[in-house]
């Protein structure tokens, strides 16, 4: 469907080099768009940025901390450099950790908000801003299954990826008027380098494969579609939506 061809499309992927973002900027770049994988560490954006090229779509090579506005207005302004404009961004940094919530320092705490709220806040304050002023933009937001439900011993993480649903919707109301949609997927459990031994061998692991009623663990390019369609002319009348990829979790009740 040309409707879902990002071919001319420029896309920003902050995060964008391991994980779910890895899998967001190679299907983007799949999708036909031309992508910038941005995140702190350059081998992992020299790669990132490799298999865009590999693809047949244009890149670039720059490293910036999701915390540091400075780091972040001179990625854009070198995105605006090669590119003249932003179409798409889309925020995937994040971290978690499981504390029970009595032993939560006030740096674990803070250290979370600001990754992935904060953050997330700061990105498309600063891209929004670009993407208002061409009248034209496509933010998607990482939400979360702890968007909408609890889970055991991750307090901070829970309230940030609520509150990116929140900061999602009201900035769909104030910008979709301005050509600006704004929207997040929220990836059920998935896979990834960091959390293979926690899915296999704990109890936590069990009681998540056994919530998702098709019994298996998603696959980061699972992700990838959602992302595109929500980056394409297809989702011109979607704003504000928190989309679920989760393999049914948040539909199940009793399993059997």
């Amino acid at each position: 469907m040309k409707e879902l061809d990002l071919s001319g499309r420029v896309a920003v992927v902050i995060g964008g080099t391991s994980g779910i973002g890895l899998a967001l900027t190679q299907g983007l770049a799949d999708g036909g768009a031309d992508v910038v994988p941005i995140s702190r560490r350059k081998d992992m954006v020299d790669r990132a940025a490799g298999a865009v090229e590999a693809r047949g779509r244009k890149s670039l090579r720059l490293t910036a901390d999701a915390l540091d506005r400075a780091a972040l207005e001179e990625a854009l302004r070198a995105t605006l450099a090669a590119f003249t404009r932003v179409d798409i961004l889309v925020n995937c940094a994040g971290i978690t950790k499981r504390t029970p919530t009595l032993d939560v320092s006030d740096q674990e705490w803070d250290s979370i908000i600001a990754t992935n709220l904060t953050a997330t806040f700061r990105a498309c304050q600063i891209f929004g801003r670009s993407m208002l002023g061409n009248g034209y933009g496509r933010i998607i937001n990482i939400a979360s299954l702890t968007s909408f439900v609890g889970l055991h011993e991750v307090a901070a993480y829970t309230a940030s990826k609520s509150a990116v649903a929140g900061l999602t919707r009201a900035l769909a109301v104030e910008w979709g008027p301005r050509g600006v949609n704004v929207n997040a997927i929220a990836p059920g459990v998935f896979r990834t380098a960091l959390n293979t031994r926690l899915l296999d061998e704990s109890g936590r692991g069990q009681e998540l494969l056994e919530r998702t009623p098709l019994k298996r663990f998603g696959r980061v390019e699972e992700l990838a579609p959602a992302c595109v369609f929500l980056a394409s002319e297809g989702a011109s009348f979607v704003n504000g939506e928190v989309l679920t990829v989760d393999g049914g979790f948040l539909a199940s009740g009793v399993n059997q």
